[in-house]
């Protein structure tokens, strides 16, 4: 079952983290943006309300929140109704598929990043971006989890995990960059991503779809 009633009943509380956090976000976006080629047909699953989308130009989301998917098409995403393990859309049909913060939510982490891998094409891309488990924030969310509407029934992956899962579904030709090198509040600018992972508490992975199938 899909994960929606904390974004369902407190959407005004996740959009105010990213205005509170502007500079963490906006660090986030530049590790995500990174990764994603210059134009071709993009896909955000669990896109939620395209705060990631819209401003990386990705016209496509697919989410299984009603709230969510609302304010995502009025933020001039394409959405439909899906959930990452079960994809609406043919195979091959995008350049790129991106997750952020989705693989913690998703009930078959597995199964979610075949089936992104499957709507891509023979060539292109899946990011995923996360908290790792093992940073500094991602320690802090689990001691905190049980005291979160959004993460009390997250599942929280390490980079190790997550690249172990990309690799077992057929991506390869990995890339890896990293930010958020501070507690939030200490984040005094936006964060320049470097490569690598092991430093910064938000990871981007992208893997290449080789071969077909």
């Amino acid at each position: 079952m899909p994960r929606i009633r904390p974004f369902e009943e407190h959407l005004d509380e996740y959009e105010n983290w990213f205005v509170e956090n502007r500079l963490a976000y906006e660090s986030e976006l530049e590790a995500v943006r990174a990764h994603l080629p210059e134009g071709g047909r993009g896909l955000e699953i669990g896109v939620g309300s395209g705060l990631f989308a819209q401003p990386l130009g990705v016209g496509h989301g697919v989410e299984p929140s009603p709230r969510m998917r609302s304010v995502a098409a009025g933020r001039g995403i394409q959405v439909v109704e899906g959930v990452a393990e079960d994809l609406p859309f043919d195979d091959g049909a995008f350049d790129f598929a991106l997750m952020v913060t989705t693989i913690c939510f998703v009930d078959d982490a597995r199964k979610s990043l075949a089936e992104a891998r499957r709507v891509v094409r023979t060539g292109g891309r899946v990011v995923v971006g996360l908290v790792d488990r093992d940073s500094p924030l991602g320690r802090s969310y689990l001691e905190h989890q049980d005291e979160s509407v959004f993460y009390r029934d997250a599942t929280f992956f390490t980079t190790d995990e997550v690249l172990s899962l990309m690799e077992a579904v057929g991506l390869g030709s990995f890339r890896i960059t990293q930010t958020l090198f501070h507690s939030l509040d200490r984040i005094t600018r936006v964060e320049e991503p470097r490569e690598g992972y092991g430093q910064g508490s938000f990871v981007v992975l992208s893997g290449e779809k080789k071969g077909s199938g």
